[in-house]
């Protein structure tokens, strides 16, 4: 396998993420080498619902994310400087940051659980078909 040096590993940090992380780990010799990605959602993805939940939801959404972000980060020796929390839409936000710290391999999970994307989830099908990097596609059992 090709020696990797900078790989962007797009996680979901409310959902099962050990087997991709540990992928990633696999496929390098320094957990330096990693930088995490979570995409939270953007406002208006909640907009229908908060006014009746309160407009701190969405804040809390992001800095609860962020703590769960830093530990997995502390956790695994990956400098905090190197984990990423944009807002948008998840396909988009990985194939910015990928080509922003010029990434040589995006690890990310696929369930296959999304209709008639059988094999990838439809995430996981967008950075697959307009990355310029390397994609590892982890089946997420």
């Amino acid at each position: 396998m090709k020696n990797y040096q900078r790989i962007l590993v797009a996680i979901d940090v409310y959902s099962e993420y050990d087997q991709v992380l540990k992928k990633a780990l696999s496929v390098v010799k320094d957990p330096s080498h990693l930088h995490i990605v979570f995409v939270t959602l953007p406002t208006t993805y909640f907009q229908p619902y908060i006014s009746a939940v309160g407009g701190d939801y969405v804040a809390d959404i992001h800095n609860q994310a962020k703590h769960r972000l830093d530990d997995i980060g502390k956790n695994n020796n990956i400098p905090i400087k190197q984990l990423y929390l944009p807002t948008g839409n998840a396909a988009e936000e990985i194939h910015t940051l990928a080509n922003e710290i010029n990434a040589d391999l995006i690890v990310i999970g696929t369930h296959g659980r999304s209709g008639i994307k059988l094999l990838l989830g439809s995430t996981a099908n967008s950075v697959l078909h307009v990355a310029k990097q390397d994609v590892l596609a982890v089946r997420i059992i």
